[in-house]
């Protein structure tokens, strides 16, 4: 549908796209946020390097892994072992806060306005930021949710109780065997409610919070809205980026604003609703932020 040209560091300039940024989501009726992993990233949640080497030496000794995502689909021989790591993985990951204030630093640049937000990540940032979990869509899942592994039926259990007691008690690289999670239902062990193949489970929240999306969307489609897309990749495009796009394009009062660390790849069809930043997400939020303080100082 689409034929793409690619943007660089920005057309018109770096803090020329920064001040068009503030005067767009000033202005806007409604915003819709697409949030993917670079902007977890931004705010520190990175899972290669010092940060993976803290929490995980022993696990890198042992097997020579090199970064904490691709580890966790490692084949462990038990379940005391697999859980030893999944536990560290979620406590990281969800349970302690983001090094960084860049959700917090959104939150503020949007909270007095009409927003919405779609996101890929499952690390509960947004809600801990002050998002409020009805204006959130997690289409992926959540690290703090445990699903039935087969699964014989549709609903997610939290799972942070049991998280704690697994990293106080575990010992080389295992946990105890009676914490081993089963489900309640038929037995089968537990398993994470992340999207990765197609037992995925699609619980009551997860139905209702894309029902909320869906209504937002259709309400604002014509109206000036902003669609604000962060930290989005290339792995899963059809959740946010081309959804976006289309939105874009149908709605002629819509601006698309595409804020990432690398190239902004967009349709020519909408490149004079477009502006783009290309840089670290926490760094342009600050600057947005900035200017509106000199704005009303």
């Amino acid at each position: 549908m689409f034929l793409k040209t690619v943007t660089t560091k920005s057309t018109n300039g770096y803090w020329d796209n920064i001040e068009k940024v503030k005067t767009e989501i000033q202005s806007a009726d409604a915003i819709l946020i697409g949030a993917g992993a670079g902007l977890s990233t931004s705010a520190g949640f990175t899972y290669s390097g010092k940060r993976f080497e803290d929490n995980f030496q022993d696990f890198i000794v042992k097997y020579s892994f090199k970064d904490m995502y691709s580890a966790g689909f490692y084949p462990y021989k038990t379940l005391e072992e697999y859980w030893a790591y999944w536990s560290r993985y979620i406590f990281i990951n969800r349970y302690q806060n983001a090094p960084k204030s860049v959700y917090h630093d959104l939150y503020n640049l949007v909270q007095g306005k009409n927003y919405f937000v779609l996101t890929t990540n499952v690390d509960h940032c947004f809600q801990k930021a002050g998002f409020h979990k009805h204006r959130l869509f997690y289409t992926q899942g959540d690290y703090g949710l445990w699903q039935c592994s087969r699964p014989c039926h549709n609903k997610t259990y939290d799972n942070e109780p049991v998280i704690r007691k697994m990293i106080a008690g575990q010992k080389n690289m295992r946990i105890p065997s009676d914490l081993v999670p089963h489900c309640p239902a038929c037995g089968a062990p537990m398993s994470m409610n992340l999207r990765a193949d197609n037992t995925f489970v699609e619980d009551n929240g997860w139905h209702m919070a894309a029902n909320r999306y869906q209504n937002f969307a259709n309400r604002y489609k014509n109206s000036n809205i902003v669609y604000l897309e962060l930290g989005v990749g290339g792995n899963t495009p059809g959740i946010i980026k081309y959804p976006f796009w289309q939105m874009t394009y149908k709605n002629p009062n819509a601006a698309y604003i595409c804020i990432n660390l690398s190239e902004a790849c967009i349709p020519t069809e909408i490149k004079k609703q477009f502006i783009g930043i290309t840089g670290d997400i926490g760094e342009a939020l600050t600057h947005i932020k900035n200017s509106l303080a000199e704005q009303t100082a």
